[in-house]
């Protein structure tokens, strides 16, 4: 029986060695960004729409930045929704 090289190994770990760490970390942080972006907006009660004309910005727009999948979208677009939603995004390097 051959033994897995990987036996042990952390996820992160795992993935670093095929290479595909930072694209996995950059999928869950929009992830994250993009529902807690999508809670804020229920809690107040602000629609696609709304939130499109708060940020003087297009529907489609708006459905990029809620799409855990769309990577495309810039800090200052996400910056700007979340101040409409009262919250402010928040980047550190570790």
């Amino acid at each position: 029986m051959a033994e897995n090289k990987h036996k042990g190994s952390s996820l992160d770990s795992f993935l670093e060695g095929e290479g595909l760490l930072a694209e996995f970390q950059g999928k869950a942080i929009k992830e994250v960004i993009a529902f807690q972006l999508g809670e804020a907006m229920k809690e107040r009660g602000l629609s696609k729409r709304k939130l499109a004309e708060l940020m003087h910005t297009s529907r489609t727009q708006v459905d990029r930045v809620l799409d855990p999948n769309d990577g495309n979208v810039t800090l200052e677009t996400l910056q700007r929704a979340a101040a409409i939603v009262g919250r402010k995004v928040q980047l550190e390097l570790v």
